[in-house]
């Protein structure tokens, strides 16, 4: 695939940024666009692999055909590429955008850490077929007369009502908060994915007959049992939202708050909403002329820190209980499965000072307000070492450690109280369904995404959205020609 020689001619190559100092002024997206021809040439990087790992298993969940549109892509003729793409993937504006790219962690050209720029040719990609016109409504030659309602839009939700919609089915997707994204929309800031994409989507697939119903809080507002008397087939994506509890003595103290109100409450107010949200209600959290520490070594955590030097920080500390990773892995040990090694977010590399090794002991305060984090170092066992600790000064703390499962009330409380769904309860309230055909204990009623799985990736919901879609279409069919 690309040109024979090409990883040997030529230099890997990706996205540029806008200089820190710039991007930090706005919550636009900051990344620098390549030319065509720039990405061509990245593309005939692509080897001819005797196993192309990038697209299996370890590489891409949705598995993508990498060598393929690259080779399409070099060769001049993207339209074939895009609809390539498009064929394994919903949604590649998203991915392209936000997904930490396992596929090039599987290249192997990554063996010598110059690994195909996937990711950027994904995105170049997604932007060039709403540039050409390709992104607009398919909708099916004819209708099947079955209805599915869909309880929650984010990209699992997306995905499977964009398949469902296409097979002839009258698609009913129900949102709780203003508009569809589910934390696609609301979790992840403006400066990483502008959120006019997901509005472009959600055009086409009103355009394909999916109708969406924003506002409307299932097991709320309208109860599942409704859902199933009323539609062929319910399925539940919910998304994982409940935030994982620290323990943390003094996390009452007001400036404590978890991550996600945080990151809700901005991302409505770049989308001119009222930042009140059906979930996380809170009074306004603001970050100017701040000192804020960040606990937690993630993505959420690293959005956290962007969006309050966006707020105008005077000063962000993040802090990660695990040891800092060795600056390059054992390829022979790890390669072609993600590895443990230093990252550096854009988001950390806008001024964040990163304390690795470190525990968060306490929050300390004055007259109920903030005013410190205590902390100290830990062993290789994650156990305190006496005489380390310290004071980090702070008007504001986030803690983002990640979610364990569904929002216990709502949807989980009605399935789990009168309808007997089995969950995994003992540890996070996932709803359980196997990933073959996405059926809960429950007739007629499916799971798929992080409502299933737990805590992931946007691009693992795409994937469980897509097969949770062909099982369903299956059902209630007999047969299916959507792709697994």
């Amino acid at each position: 695939m690309g040109k024979v020689t090409g990883f040997l001619e030529i230099d890997r190559q990706v996205h540029k940024y806008q200089p820190a100092a710039d991007r930090i002024r706005h919550f636009r997206e900051f990344t620098l666009p390549m030319s065509d021809k720039e990405v061509e040439k990245q593309a005939a990087r692509c080897m001819d692999c005797g196993v192309p790992y990038c697209h299996g298993p370890t590489g891409c969940p949705v598995h993508n055909q990498i060598p393929d549109w690259n080779d399409l892509v070099y060769s001049g003729d993207w339209a074939t590429a895009i609809r390539n793409l498009h064929s394994t993937n919903n949604f590649p504006e998203f991915t392209g955008r936000i997904c930490p790219a396992p596929c090039e962690e599987a290249c192997t050209l990554n063996l010598e850490d110059i690994p195909v720029a996937i990711k950027t040719i994904e995105q170049a990609l997604a932007d060039k077929a709403y540039e050409t016109g390709y992104i607009r409504p398919y909708p099916p030659q004819a209708k099947t007369g079955k209805r599915v309602a869909i309880i929650g839009s984010g990209p699992a939700g997306m995905a499977a009502a964009q398949q469902l919609g296409r097979a002839g089915h009258e698609v009913h997707v129900y949102e709780r908060e203003n508009r569809p994204g589910g934390l696609l929309r609301y979790g992840i800031p403006d400066f990483k994915m502008e959120k006019h994409y997901i509005d472009r989507r959600v055009e086409q697939m009103q355009g394909e007959g999916v109708t969406f119903f924003c506002g409307v809080n299932v097991g709320v507002d309208r109860k599942v049992t409704d859902l199933l008397a009323e539609y062929d087939a319910v399925l539940y994506c919910g998304g994982s939202e409940t935030p994982r509890p620290a323990g943390i003595p003094g996390d009452d103290l007001e400036g404590v708050h978890d991550a996600m109100p945080y990151l809700v409450q901005q991302n409505k107010r770049v989308g001119g909403e009222d930042i009140r949200s059906v979930a996380w209600p809170s009074e306004p959290i603001l970050a100017g002329g701040k000192h804020v520490v960040v606990v937690g070594g993630g993505d959420t955590a690293s959005d956290c820190v962007g969006t309050a030097f966006r707020q105008g920080a005077v000063r962000v500390t993040q802090l990660d209980i695990r040891p800092q990773p060795p600056e390059k892995e054992d390829k022979l040990t790890v390669w072609p499965y993600w590895a443990t090694k230093m990252r550096t977010s854009s988001s950390q590399a806008e001024g964040a000072e990163r304390e690795f090794q470190v525990a968060t002991l306490e929050f300390i305060g004055e007259d109920g307000q903030l005013t410190g984090v205590k902390c100290c170092e830990v062993d290789d066992k994650r156990k305190p070492v006496a005489g380390t600790e310290f004071v980090i000064r702070a008007d504001l703390a986030f803690i983002a450690i990640g979610f364990a499962g569904p929002l216990s009330s709502g949807v989980v409380a009605e399935m789990e109280g009168q309808m007997q769904v089995s969950t995994d309860s003992r540890r996070s309230r996932n709803v359980t369904a196997n990933d073959r055909d996405y059926r809960t204990s429950v007739e007629r009623l499916y799971a798929a995404g992080d409502v299933r799985r737990g805590q992931s990736l946007v691009v693992w919901a795409i994937r469980e959205g897509r097969q949770a879609a062909r099982s369903i279409d299956e059902a209630l069919m007999g047969s299916t020609l959507l792709p697994r």
